[in-house]
């Protein structure tokens, strides 16, 4: 990972008596897909505006390459913005829309033409030059509002859900082509979404957040398998969380059982919060199994089964390609290192 190149310090941001962004601290590399990722109103795109300088933060200050940028208006910064509603200019073709920035800057015509050509290559939309606005489909206007972005060669994109008004299928196939621009390119993407499958296929890193606060940092890999929180566990995926108590250093206790597992660091007979994937999770025989439980429902997912168990009146969720009856009896076996456990937190279900 390059440089540290955005730095943005005990951020501040208010809108009237709402707090959106609070004392947030967080840092950005050069040449790093870096994802904000959260449920609505956690402050991710407020994050995203005070970086384009479309907001200006309360408090606090935004160091972009090492110097302070808190007043410098968008067009100042080596910084560009594409926004889930693409503001494509409707009068404009394909190329025009481009080239405006390149326009603006007074480049001459060859340059303007060659970068264009390059840029429509890149975003596979070689021969739309000259096509309107209004006869692209929603996935090529996206394409072109990518371009126009990318043609001034900012440090840094930013990303703002651009992706949230496509199907679910050019979704997937336009997350791969971003990750591949942003390689090609070799420049800094900031992408916002509430899409955990969006950030777990395009990131470098990812900062869960909420009630404008972060609440971890981390890979794609360690954000999923090592969640920090009930809320990351919940938002990263499916998680089963389930009540335990903590014996000692490796050792477990949920459902009554015992369960070796890789987490230390607890209070002898603490209790804990378990996390299992629903992935995680095998059938064995009920005979030589800890856990035996009662099949409650069963949905067919394409790639697997989600097949729910009860198992003491608490239900549990596990994903396999093993087909099981509703009412059949079962026994469950998870690894070690598939038990994660955090601090309990009280809820008001508890």
């Amino acid at each position: 990972m390059g440089k540290k190149l955005i730095i943005m310090k005990n951020i501040t941001k208010r809108f009237g008596d709402n707090l959106v962004l609070d004392d947030f601290n967080l840092y950005i590399n050069e040449n790093e897909f870096i994802t904000l990722l959260g449920p609505s109103g956690c402050g991710k795109t407020t994050c995203l505006r005070i970086l384009g300088g479309f907001e200006t933060a309360d408090e606090g200050t935004v160091e972009f390459d090492s110097k302070i940028i808190n007043n410098l208006e968008p067009n100042q910064r080596e910084i560009n913005t594409c926004f889930q509603k693409y503001a494509l200019f409707p009068h404009l073709n394909v190329f025009d829309n481009i080239a405006f920035g390149l326009k603006i800057k007074k480049l001459d015509k060859a340059t303007i033409h060659t970068r264009v050509m390059d840029i429509l290559k890149m975003v596979k939309l070689t021969g739309f030059e000259h096509r309107a606005i209004s006869t692209l489909s929603g996935g090529q206007q996206q394409r072109v509002a990518i371009a126009r972005a990318l043609i001034n060669r900012p440090k840094v994109l930013l990303l703002d859900e651009p992706l949230a008004a496509l199907d679910l299928k050019l979704r997937q196939e336009m997350q791969y082509e971003l990750k591949e621009m942003q390689r090609e390119l070799g420049i800094t993407f900031v992408y916002v979404t509430h899409d955990q499958e969006e950030a777990l296929t395009m990131s470098d890193t990812i900062v869960v957040m909420d009630h404008g606060k972060i609440l971890q940092i981390g890979t794609p890999e360690d954000i999923y398998n090592e969640p920090n929180s009930r809320f990351v566990a919940n938002f990263i995926g499916e998680s089963n969380i389930i009540p335990g108590k903590m014996k000692e250093d490796y050792l477990v206790e949920f459902f009554n059982k015992e369960f070796e597992c890789v987490d230390k660091g607890f209070k002898k007979d603490e209790a804990v919060d378990v996390i299992i994937r629903p992935e995680d999770i095998d059938f064995v025989p009920p005979s030589k199994a800890k856990i035996v439980g009662t099949v409650d429902s069963l949905i067919f997912r394409g790639v697997h089964y989600e097949i729910n168990v009860m198992i003491e009146g608490k239900e549990i969720t596990i994903h396999t390609t093993k087909y099981r009856k509703i009412g059949d009896k079962v026994g469950l076996s998870v690894e070690p290192n598939n038990i994660h456990i955090i601090k309990h937190i009280k809820t008001c279900v508890d």
